[in-house]
C-alpha cells in the first residue's frame, strides 16, 4: 500500500507492506519480512478478547514498533477493499493500546490520544540545529518533545525554503535523538493559518528506522496538530491540520488531522488520508 498519497498520484505517500492473517508468523518471521521489504510494515491477527476485532503488529528494517499511523491506515484499507470490513468504527491492539479505526468520505482515520509536551532547553535545540544544518535565528517559537503514541521532535522553521534546503547529518540523527528523548526529528513550517484549518510543510527523520527520510508520518502529523494547539496556531475549536510531506523527497504526501476542540480534547484526535494499492513492487499483490 501507499498511504497519505494526494488525488491518485502514484509517486507520492508512504509505502506499506500488509500481511494478513499472520497469526502463523513468529515475531522473527515478521521482522525478516520488514528487513527484506525496506518499509514499515504492519502484521494483522484476529483478535478474541471482546474489545478488539484485530491486533497489528508493526516492524521497521531495524526493530519492532508499538504502533505506526500509516501502516495501520493502510491494513484497514486492504480489509475494505476485502469486504473484510464494512467501515464502521473499530478497536484494533497495538503495543501502544488501543486504536480506533473509521472510515469516512472514503478515508481511512485512525484514533490518537491527546499529545504529552515537553519544552526542550537550549543545549539540545543547539544539537538538533546542528545536525539539521540550520542556523538558531531559522528556529521559531523554540522546540517541542510531543507524542501521541511515540516521541517526536517538533522544530518549527521560518520558511519553506529553510525547511527543504535542510543539509542532515545521518550520523548524528540518533546520537541527537537518543540524547533528546525523541524516536524522530520533525521539522515544519506553517503555510497557512485560518481559523479553523492550518496547513503545514513536514519532513520527518527517524531515529533508528534503517533509512534517513520517511515520505509521510501519521504519528508525527498527530503529535504536530496538538504542538500547533499549544502554540495558539489551532484555535480552541475543532479544526483541520493538513500537513505536506515527502516533497523534498519526490514522494508527495497529505496527512490530515482532525482536531476537537478545547472541550473535547480528551477523545483525541482524528488522523486520515487517501492510499493506494501499489502494483509495481517484486513481490505478489492482489
Amino acid at each position: 500500500m501507499r498511504v497519505f498519497t494526494i488525488d491518485g498520484d502514484p509517486r507520492g505517500g508512504n509505502p506499506a507492506p500488509v500481511w494478513l492473517d499472520a497469526e502463523a508468523m513468529t515475531g522473527a518471521e515478521m521482522q525478516s519480512h520488514a528487513r527484506a521489504s525496506g518499509h514499515e510494515s504492519v502484521f494483522v491477527t484476529a483478535c478474541s478478547d471482546g474489545v478488539h476485532r484485530w491486533e497489528m503488529r508493526y516492524f521497521v528494517p531495524m526493530h519492532e514498533m508499538e504502533m505506526c499511523g500509516h501502516a495501520t491506515i493502510a491494513a484497514l484499507w486492504l480489509l475494505h477493499a476485502q469486504d473484510r470490513w464494512d467501515g464502521e468504527p473499530v478497536a484494533i491492539r497495538t503495543a501502544s493500546g488501543t486504536v480506533h479505526g473509521r472510515r469516512v468520505d472514503g478515508r481511512i482515520e485512525i484514533s490518537q490520544p491527546p499529545a504529552c509536551m515537553r519544552l526542550l532547553g537550549e543545549g539540545h535545540i543547539r544539537s538538533i540545529v546542528q545536525c539539521l544544518g540550520l542556523r538558531t535565528s531559522q528556529v521559531v517559537d523554540g522546540v517541542l518533545n510531543a507524542s501521541t503514541s511515540r516521541a517526536k521532535t517538533l522544530i518549527r522553521l521560518d520558511s519553506m525554503q529553510t525547511l527543504h534546503a535542510l543539509r542532515v547529518n545521518a550520523e548524528q540523527v540518533p546520537i541527537v535523538c537518543e540524547r533528546i528523548g525523541s524516536t524522530g526529528l520533525y521539522p515544519y513550517a506553517v503555510s497557512r493559518v485560518e481559523p479553523r484549518e492550518v496547513h503545514c510543510s513536514a519532513r520527518q527523520f527517524p531515529r533508528a528506522s534503517g533509512y534517513l527520510e520517511d515520505p509521510a508520518t501519521g504519528i508525527a502529523a498527530a503529535a504536530l496538530a496538538w504542538g500547533l494547539r499549544r502554540m495558539a496556531l489551532v484555535g480552541p475549536r475543532s479544526a483541520v491540520v493538513t500537513v505536506r510531506q515527502g516533497e523534498a523527497m519526490g514522494s508527495p504526501s497529505q496527512i490530515t488531522v482532525r482536531m476537537p476542540a478545547v472541550t473535547q480534547e480528551a477523545e483525541g484526535c482524528w488522523v486520515g488520508g487517501q492510499a493506494l494499492l501499489e502494483t509495481d513492487w517484486g513481490g505478489q499483490w492482489i
